[in-house]
């Protein structure tokens, strides 16, 4: 079981089973949820409504990317808090200003032109209306197995069916094509594409990397065919790998990246980048009430200053260990190990529900990727003897259900 760590502040009165009935009354019934109501948390641990304390290997699904409540981002979001909170992109603003400066130094060749959103998929929908407005062209390719968000743009980009089921008809010129697949990009590309968006790692789809000679060949194809590459990075940039974007494995850069999820340290936040050269949206052509709001742009900025002080070095040794242990392995329940730096997918020869929820009861909290992925994203700040609780977690795990 997890360890108890004192009482945790919070809303607790009646515990857990009270929170879930409160919940269970109003809430909107869209997502699965996990009987565990958590109050706190701090670096890599959160704690729930008893005081239970779990070692949290989904980052918040990716968002906690510094960890839980980051002592520089509390201070950062203090002081703004007290200045200014909010201000609409009408106007000018100091934040802002600040985060452009330091995006622009973060992000590779000449994507220096930001829009500011609140979320990946909004990202995702700035980015396909771009490719359309910039083009003058309706096509969109995507690659099958592939997930970029759950708003109408994003989910007519997403592959998987039971995301998109009773949600028809969406968007139309989307074609989806098997990821890595050489030959059917290439019959997919033509004079009505706009764009093609892929994952550089697809997350919800095993966590699975693209081949290099797979994202080699769609950069030569649209540069040829006069499409925009967009690579969806809300889960894989800002560090998540080991590089500042997974792009940077492979030596390819895209005309557009998408990120979000981990950029403001844990507030919401997303961005669609692209190369200067591509010019700007035209006036009113799109816009965010809440987008590059001072807030999150000043969380963001330190985010940003906290994970080139050598955030990404420790990211990809502990991922590089970690990731070899498990395929040194070879265990019989587990038939392959993929990812990059701390963006771990282990897949079973069983289903994984039973494999978290197991972890769960030793203390862990993980993620799927599918119905047999274990998914592993853990903060960037984990060590790696805390990786050594988890591996042997998982262990334990694994054992107690082969012998069931």
């Amino acid at each position: 079981m997890p360890e108890t760590d004192g009482d945790p502040p919070g809303l607790t009165v009646g515990g857990t089973q009270a929170l879930i009935n409160l919940e269970d009354r109003h809430t909107s019934g869209a997502y699965p949820k996990r009987p565990l109501a958590i109050v706190r948390g701090e670096g890599i641990w959160l704690w729930d409504a008893e005081g239970r304390r779990y070692m949290d290997m989904t980052s918040g699904q990716g968002v906690a990317l510094l960890g839980h409540s980051h002592p520089a981002i509390l201070e950062t979001v203090r002081r703004q808090a007290e200045l200014l909170i909010t201000c609409p992109e009408i106007f000018y603003n100091d934040r802002r200003s600040e985060l452009y400066a330091s995006l622009s130094q973060y992000t590779p060749e000449d994507l220096n032109r930001f829009f500011l959103c609140n979320s990946g998929t909004e990202a995702v929908e700035g980015a396909l209306k771009f490719a359309r407005l910039k083009t003058g062209r309706p096509g969109i390719v995507a690659a099958k197995s592939g997930f970029h968000g759950r708003t109408f743009g994003a989910l007519s980009a997403t592959w998987n069916p039971s995301h998109r089921r009773g949600f028809g008809p969406l968007l139309p010129e989307v074609s989806h094509i098997p990821f890595n697949d050489l030959r059917a990009v290439d019959a997919a590309i033509d004079a009505s594409t706009a764009a093609v968006i892929l994952e550089v790692v697809q997350g919800e789809g095993g966590v699975v990397p693209a081949k290099g000679e797979f994202l080699e060949l769609v950069r030569r194809l649209c540069e040829q065919r006069g499409a925009l590459l967009i690579f969806d990075e809300v889960q894989t940039g800002l560090g998540r790998t080991g590089r500042r974007f997974a792009a940077e494995h492979f030596s390819v850069t895209p005309d557009v990246i998408c990120v979000g999820k981990g950029l403001a340290g844990g507030l919401p936040i997303g961005a669609v980048i692209w190369r200067d050269s591509l010019g700007k949206w035209p006036q009113g052509s799109h816009g965010s009430t809440l987008g590059g709001n001072p807030l999150a742009c000043a969380a963001a900025t330190a985010t940003l200053s906290l994970l080139d002080s050598g955030l990404l070095e420790h990211v990809a040794q502990v991922g590089e260990k970690f990731l070899a242990d498990l395929r040194e392995l070879e265990h019989p329940m587990i038939r392959e190990v993929r990812g990059l730096g701390l963006m771990i997918g282990i897949d079973l020869r069983r289903r994984v529900t039973p494999v978290l929820k197991a972890l769960m009861e030793r203390g862990v909290l993980a993620l799927p990727a599918g119905p047999t992925v274990l998914r592993l994203l853990p903060p960037l700040v984990v060590t790696e003897e805390q990786l050594i609780e988890v591996f042997d977690a998982m262990l334990e795990a694994l054992e107690v259900l082969e012998d069931e």
